[in-house]
C-alpha cells in the first residue's frame, strides 16, 4: 500500500496560529479582566473630592493618580496635570498615600491569569495541531486535520436495513447477477473447488429511479455480511491527498471486516475520465488513483466485493471499468410492462387497497416510469383516498395520480372564456380524432379540457394495449400525425394557430430529429448516424457530427417529414369534420370524457 506523503514544514503554520491567539487574547481579552472596579474620572472631580475630604488612598504615579473613596470600594482613575499643591491638599484632606492600590486581584490570580493563562493555552493549541500533523504523517487511521480525511462510511452490519431481495421488482436480471456475489460470500468454498473468482467489482448502471441503490442495500441483506456503504461525493475535499486518505481508510476498515461489500453510490463524482484538459482537478485526480491502487490490490479470494452505482458510464476511466476492477456491468434499466406490475404490486402490499383494482391497466398508463415514479404514484393515489374520505386506495384514485404526476393537479379556480374554451376543446379531439383513424395506434383512454398546474389547458391521453420495444417509422410518422391534430384542428376550425400547440411541436421536432439524425429513416441520408454521444439516461442531447451545410439539408428534411404529417393530420380531420363538431360540443359538456364515450360517439352508438 503506497504510504502518505508527509507535510514539509507544517509545524510553523501552526507556532505563527499558536501565537497570533496569544496576541489577540493579551490585547484584547485580558486587560478587560482587571477592569472591573476601576472607574476613569475627570480631574475636576478628583479635586472636588479632595475638597470635600472623601479621598481614602491615592497613588500618585508620573502619568496618572489612582484613588479611593473613604470606604475604598471604589477605585477611580484620573491624568496628572502639573498642580505643585496637590500633595499639601492630599495630606490636609487626611488621605492615605499608597504604593499600588488592590484592584481587587490578587498578586497569585494576577500572575496566573496575565502570564501562566496564556502559556497554557498557546501550549494545548499547539499539542493540539501536533497531535493531528503527528496522525497525518503516521497514516494510522487516514485521519487529519479537523477529521477532514476520515472516511464517513456507514455500516450497515447483518441486514439492518431489512431489505431483501424480495423487496426489489422488475429487476430480475440484475437480482441473478448480484445473487450470485451473495452465493460466492455464502459459500466460497464451491467456486475454489472449480477455480473460479468472484469479481471483484460490479457496477450498478442505470437511469435515476431504477433502484441501483435499493439493489445494493437488498445484497447487504441478503449476504449477511458488514456493508460499507459511502457516497462518492464525500471523498471531494478542498486540499489535494485528503480525499485519498479517505478512500484509504474505507478500505482499511473493509479489510478488518472481510468477508464484506463496499458500496460507493454516485461513482462518477470521482472516477471521470483522466485525460490532457487545460484545466486539471488533482484532488479528484488522486482519489481516483488511490481507489485504483486499492482495488487492484486485492486478493481473489480476499472476501472484499465492490459495489458501485452511476448513471453516467459514459464519463468512468477506462482504468476503473478494466477487468480485475470492474469486472461485471449490472444494467438496471426501466422496468417492462410485468416489470411495472411486479413494482406495483410491492408498493401496494403497504397500503389498503380494493380487491378489485386493476394493476394492469396502471401499469399500462406508466409506460416509462421508473421504480420511484411507481412509488410515488402508489404514495399520491394513497394521500388522494385520505382526501375523498376513503378507507382504501381504488383504480380511479392510482389513475389520477398518475396524471397529477404528468400534467399537475387540476386548477379548479382557473377561468377560461367559452371562445378558449371552444379552441382547447376542438384542438384536443383534434389529437384524439386522428389518433382514433389511424391503423394500430394507441387507444384513446381520456380526454379532458380542465387545466392543469403544468400550464396545460387540456390533454389527451393514449394507453398502449402491449408493451413496444421497437418504433418502425410508420409508428414515428402515426406518432407526429397525431401530435400535428391539435394545430390542423384550430386551423381547420377556427382557420388561426395559438400558443397551445407549443409543446406538441417541441415533440413533433425531436422524434422528426431523431428519425434523421439517428434511426437512419432519412430519405436523403439512409443509414447515415449524423449525431452521436450524449446520455440516453439522463436525456443530455447528442452532438451533432455533420457539416455545416449537411446540418441545412437535415433541418430541411425534418421541416419536411413535419410538413407531410401536418398535411395528413388535417386531411383526417376535414374528412370527418362532423363527428369533429359533435365530439367537441360533448367535451364542452362535460369537459372530461373517456375512452369509451369518445369511440361511442365517433362509431355513432350513442343515442
Amino acid at each position: 500500500m503506497e504510504e502518505p506523503q508527509k507535510p514539509k514544514k507544517s509545524w510553523i503554520s501552526y507556532w505563527i496560529i499558536a501565537l497570533c491567539v496569544f496576541l489577540l487574547l493579551q490585547a484584547f481579552v485580558f486587560p478587560n479582566l482587571f477592569k472591573g472596579r476601576v472607574k476613569e474620572v475627570g480631574y475636576e472631580t478628583f479635586i472636588s473630592m479632595t475638597e470635600n475630604n472623601e479621598i481614602g488612598s491615592v497613588t500618585i504615579e508620573s502619568n496618572q493618580i489612582t484613588f479611593t473613596d473613604k470606604s475604598e470600594k471604589q477605585v477611580y482613575q484620573t491624568g496628572r496635570l502639573d498642580d505643585p499643591d496637590l500633595i499639601q491638599r492630599l495630606y490636609n484632606s487626611g488621605a492615605k498615600f499608597e504604593s499600588q492600590i488592590d484592584s481587587g486581584t490578587s498578586p497569585l490570580l494576577y500572575i496566573l491569569i496575565s502570564y501562566v493563562l496564556p502559556i497554557a493555552l498557546m501550549l494545548l493549541v499547539f499539542h493540539f495541531f501536533n497531535k493531528k500533523m503527528a496522525q497525518r504523517m503516521g497514516g494510522g487511521d487516514g485521519s487529519m486535520m479537523f477529521g477532514m480525511g476520515k472516511s464517513n462510511a456507514k455500516v450497515y452490519v447483518k441486514s439492518t436495513t431489512g431489505i431483501k431481495f424480495k423487496d426489489v421488482a422488475g429487476e430480475e436480471e440484475a437480482k441473478e447477477l448480484l445473487a450470485e456475489i451473495v452465493d460466492y460470500l455464502h459459500k466460497p468454498e464451491r467456486y475454489k473447488e472449480i477455480g473460479a473468482s468472484m469479481p471483484k467489482g460490479a457496477l450498478l448502471v442505470g437511469p435515476p429511479g431504477t433502484g441501483k441503490t435499493l439493489l445494493a442495500k437488498a445484497v447487504a441483506g441478503e449476504a449477511n455480511v458488514p456493508f460499507f456503504s459511502i457516497s462518492g461525493s464525500e471523498f471531494v475535499e478542498m486540499f489535494v491527498g485528503r480525499g485519498a486518505a479517505k478512500v484509504r481508510e474505507l478500505f482499511e476498515q473493509a479489510n478488518k471486516q472481510a468477508p464484506c461489500i463496499v458500496f460507493i453510490d454516485e461513482i462518477d463524482t470521482i472516477g471521470k475520465k483522466r485525460g490532457a484538459q487545460l484545466t486539471t482537478n488533482d484532488e479528484r485526480e488522486q482519489t481516483l488513483n488511490q481507489l485504483l491502487t486499492e482495488m487492484d490490490g486485492f486478493k481473489g479470494n480476499q472476501g472484499v466485493i465492490i459495489l458501485a452505482a452511476t448513471n453516467r458510464p459514459e464519463v468512468l476511466d477506462p482504468a476503473l471499468l478494466r477487468p480485475g476492477r470492474f469486472d461485471r456491468q449490472v444494467r438496471v434499466e426501466l422496468p417492462d410492462l410485468k416489470g411495472r406490475e411486479a413494482i406495483l404490486n410491492v408498493h401496494l402490499k403497504k397500503i389498503k387497497t380494493e380487491e378489485t383494482i386493476d394493476v394492469n391497466y396502471i401499469a399500462r398508463m406508466t409506460a416509462g416510469a421508473s421504480g420511484a415514479q411507481l412509488a410515488n404514484i402508489v404514495n399520491e393515489a394513497a394521500l388522494r383516498a385520505v382526501r375523498m374520505g376513503k378507507d382504501s386506495v381504488t383504480t380511479a384514485d392510482l389513475a389520477e395520480s398518475v396524471e397529477t404526476i404528468i400534467a399537475g393537479a387540476e386548477k379548479k379556480n382557473s377561468i377560461l372564456s367559452e371562445e378558449e374554451k371552444r379552441i382547447v376543446a376542438y384542438h384536443e379531439i383534434g389529437h384524439a380524432l386522428v389518433a382514433a383513424k389511424q391503423s394500430g395506434s394507441a387507444p384513446v383512454q381520456k380526454i379532458t379540457i380542465v387545466p392543469r398546474t403544468s400550464g396545460a389547458l387540456g390533454y389527451t391521453m393514449q394507453v398502449e394495449e402491449d408493451e413496444k420495444s421497437l418504433i418502425s417509422k410508420k409508428d414515428a410518422c402515426q406518432k407526429l400525425e397525431v401530435l400535428c391534430g391539435g394545430r390542423a384542428a384550430e386551423e381547420v376550425v377556427f382557420d388561426i394557430v395559438t400558443t397551445g400547440a407549443s409543446n406538441d411541436i417541441e415533440r413533433a421536432t425531436d422524434i422528426a430529429r431523431n428519425m434523421v439524425t439517428r434511426y437512419g429513416m432519412s430519405e436523403n441520408f439512409g443509414m447515415m448516424a449524423l449525431q452521436t454521444g450524449g446520455n440516453t439516461y439522463l436525456g443530455d442531447p447528442a452532438q451533432s457530427t455533420c457539416s455545416p451545410e449537411t446540418a441545412r439539408l437535415v433541418d430541411e428534411e425534418i421541416q419536411e417529414i413535419i410538413a407531410a404529417a401536418h398535411r395528413r393530420a388535417k386531411e383526417i380531420l376535414m374528412e370527418n369534420r362532423e363527428k369533429m363538431d359533435e365530439l367537441a360540443a360533448y367535451l364542452l359538456e362535460k369537459e372530461t370524457i373517456s375512452g369509451e364515450e369518445f369511440m361511442e360517439i365517433l362509431e355513432g352508438k350513442t343515442a
